[in-house]
């Protein structure tokens, strides 16, 4: 290495690489403190950058410690899904207490049905009376016909809010275009044609066929008012009245429609009727 002095202080620096036998210079590089300190920076942006871009992009991130894989979600979904019916035989067991309460103090017991129907509207003994729940039962039970296709029955659905709900990945791929409440309250996502795309959550096919302007889409109801809406696949693999389950296929990336520029998934997910930010509660 070569150094150059100027007032007994060092500013310029060269490597050289020579052969050992000949002497002969093979390689010489010339840098100063500044340009060998941009180069380490530069370095470790450039690595930091990488190592990022592969844990967050790549399910290289599933081997992370804590990080929950699609084994871990559907574990979640089946524990939530069996304390559902945990709570279920408990509020059967307080019916048929109160059942028993109202015969020894000789009073008429009340239907199950109705007592069900009473707890789940949060209505007390004291404010309403046999008819009234009657009544309301009645109302219940034609409100489950009507939706028996379905099978989106009030009785069924899981009481969670959409920040406790494990989704599933519909695509894995980039987001080249995020969401904004007024201008473009969905996201699109860039992957090659033919993609596979899955279903969020469980649930069932509303909607399935052509649109001149979104090509081929899809659109599933879930349950707690929840809707996803797939746009512009290049083939739909269900059909209106599927049932779908978490994960599963459900069409493939395509670029059909007018409004489409290139092969990417439209994704919509809707929340009590208006438009909410997927990337908050899906890892893409």
């Amino acid at each position: 290495m070569g150094l150059q002095h100027n007032n007994k202080k060092i500013k310029n620096f060269r490597l050289t690489l020579v052969d050992d036998k000949t002497h002969k210079p093979l390689w010489v590089l010339k840098f100063t403190r500044t340009s060998a300190l941009v180069a380490v920076i530069s370095f470790i942006v450039v690595l930091t950058s990488i190592i990022y871009s592969t844990i967050a992009f790549t399910p290289i991130r599933t081997f992370i410690p804590g990080y929950p894989d699609a084994h871990a979600k559907r574990a979640a979904i089946q524990n939530a899904m069996k304390i559902d019916s945990l709570e279920l035989i408990i509020s059967r067991w307080k019916i048929y207490s109160e059942n028993l309460r109202r015969i020894f103090e000789g009073e008429d017991p009340v239907k199950i049905d109705s007592l069900v129907k009473e707890a789940r509207s949060k209505i007390t003994a004291s404010n309403s009376n046999l008819s009234e729940i009657k009544q309301r039962d009645s109302i219940l039970r034609k409100n489950v016909s009507e939706e028996e296709q379905f099978e989106l029955s009030k009785q069924k659905q899981r009481n969670l809010h959409i920040e406790g709900m494990h989704f599933f990945s519909p695509l894995k791929g980039v987001i080249s275009q995020g969401y904004d409440k007024i201008r473009h309250p969905y996201i699109d996502i860039t992957a090659p044609a033919n993609s596979v795309v899955k279903a969020v959550l469980d649930g069932t096919v509303i909607s399935s066929g052509w649109n001149d302007d979104t090509g081929y889409t899809l659109q599933i109801q879930h349950s707690n008012d929840i809707v996803s809406i797939y746009k512009h696949n290049q083939k739909l693999l269900k059909s209106t009245g599927d049932k779908v389950s978490a994960g599963s296929p459900i069409a493939l990336v395509g670029n059909t429609g007018s409004l489409s520029t290139g092969d990417h998934l439209h994704f919509e997910l809707w929340y009590k009727g208006e438009a909410v930010d997927p990337t908050k509660y899906i890892n893409f």
